[in-house]
């Protein structure tokens, strides 16, 4: 199985390519990655389970990373058994090149499986590879391209606009405050004219004892315009 792809991934290529080689990132971005572990600068153990068509399985493996060339590019190469479903193992070249403030991460790859795995067909393996490499890396660039974006407190915009931000909210906020207050009372007033016609019709038979019920309503109106203010 080959398979190739790039992406644009939202952040510096020293920011990505540490997040390449971060085992808590990449645990977070592999779909079914159960576990993760870095055992030395060039290799990881993995735990991952897996569902391809018919056929789901929990795999574990390592994989080496050769060739490095930091931040600029790496192979990987790895090998997972899931037992009777069968096993995988190959390769790949990662390269990450600048775009501006952006990075390109394009990858080529190649890969074998054997066992249960390999009667399936490469048509559905191929479009099972796929959807795991996009599901990756979008979950990747959101990550690493949220981390290099975000994160921005008021110590990192300029102190003026901050307070007149902060003026602004506090003149609208009391006239919207007011107005939702009154929407929320008109409503409530109709709610309890339409009870207060109710009672009246079911005391004046009898049904629910008059004044102390009516009582009831104007305590329950109150309450509920008191939580509303609060």
């Amino acid at each position: 199985m080959d398979m190739s792809g790039e992406y644009r991934i939202a952040a510096p290529r020293e920011a990505v390519w540490k997040a390449l080689n971060d085992p808590a990132v990449l645990k977070e971005c592999i779909p079914g990655c159960e576990e993760l572990d870095m055992i030395s600068d060039t290799e990881m153990t993995a735990a991952v389970t897996s569902k391809i068509g018919p056929v789901k399985a929990k795999f574990k493996g390592s994989v080496k990373f050769e060739t490095v060339n930091a931040p600029e590019s790496y192979t990987i190469v790895g090998e997972g058994k899931g037992g009777v479903a069968g096993f995988a193992k190959g390769g790949a070249d990662v390269h990450l090149a600048e775009d501006g403030g952006d990075t390109i991460l394009t990858y080529t790859a190649k890969a074998q499986v054997g066992g249960k795995l390999a009667q399936l067909g490469s048509r559905l393996i191929d479009s099972t590879a796929r959807k795991m490499a996009d599901d990756f890396f979008g979950k990747f660039s959101e990550m690493v391209g949220g981390q290099a974006n975000g994160g921005i407190t008021d110590d990192e915009l300029d102190p003026g606009l901050v307070e007149e931000a902060k003026s602004i909210a506090a003149e609208d906020a009391p006239g919207h405050v007011v107005e939702a207050i009154e929407e929320v009372e008109h409503a409530i007033e109709e709610r309890v004219n339409d009870a207060e016609e109710r009672v009246e019709v079911a005391a004046a038979k009898g049904l629910l004892g008059g004044p102390f019920v009516w009582g009831l309503i104007a305590l329950g109106a109150v309450i509920a315009i008191l939580a509303i203010l609060n």
